[in-house]
């Protein structure tokens, strides 16, 4: 595995997660992580459209014109969610009904659009590919961690399946707003802490 390959995953995971690091996504990801599901299909379907917006907006990097390049990935990410929503509809009507306006609104969700300028339109195919998969699987990541924690602490359950003890009380506060706000500021602190220890580790030894 070379060296720019490496940083890509690492980017995508863990260094510039777009989540926990970049606080992208936001908006999707305080409302569909009610349970694991949610984020999961959330999740694979932001990296689905990751994935085709940024090999096809590699491959016409040269013939967009500078002057409406984002017009252009608006058009071009817009086609890649509705192929998407079209199919959860057909294949997965219960994800599609859960899930319900998030959706259509991966169009304007901030990752994509700033992979496509930021990455893909600057890199080859296949580097944009990977750049696409790496963003997903962190997206995904971070969405599935968010909702775990949310409905295990909110309901009981983990996968729709009870995980709990009968003793063991739900509290409604972690599938609420103010319960998504708190899980996913106790996560980004455990990354940042991950990152800092991490960081440190790699320094030290680079002084030994």
């Amino acid at each position: 595995m070379s060296k720019e390959t490496k940083k890509i995953i690492t980017d995508g995971l863990f260094d510039k997660n777009p989540i926990l690091v970049q606080l992208l996504g936001t908006c999707a990801t305080l409302a569909v992580t009610t349970s694991v599901s949610n984020g999961v299909a959330m999740g694979l379907s932001t990296t689905a459209v990751l994935v085709c917006s940024n090999l096809f907006i590699s491959l016409l990097r040269n013939f967009i014109p500078k002057e409406v390049r984002i017009a252009s990935y608006i058009v071009v990410i817009s086609g890649f969610v509705t192929a998407v929503e079209l199919l959860i509809k057909a294949f997965l009507p219960e994800i599609n009904k859960s899930l319900g306006v998030f959706i259509p609104l991966i169009v304007v969700n901030c990752i994509i659009l700033s992979r496509a300028e930021s990455f893909a339109s600057k890199n080859k195919p296949a580097l944009a590919v990977l750049d696409g998969l790496s963003m997903g699987a962190g997206f995904t990541l971070a969405l599935v961690v968010v909702s775990a924690i949310r409905e295990v602490l909110g309901s009981g359950t983990l996968m729709g399946y009870k995980v709990t003890p009968e003793s063991f009380e739900p509290s409604l506060m972690f599938v609420m707003s103010a319960g998504a706000f708190f899980t996913l500021a106790l996560v980004i602190a455990g990354m940042n802490k991950i990152l800092s220890v991490i960081k440190k580790r790699a320094e030290k030894k680079e002084v030994e």
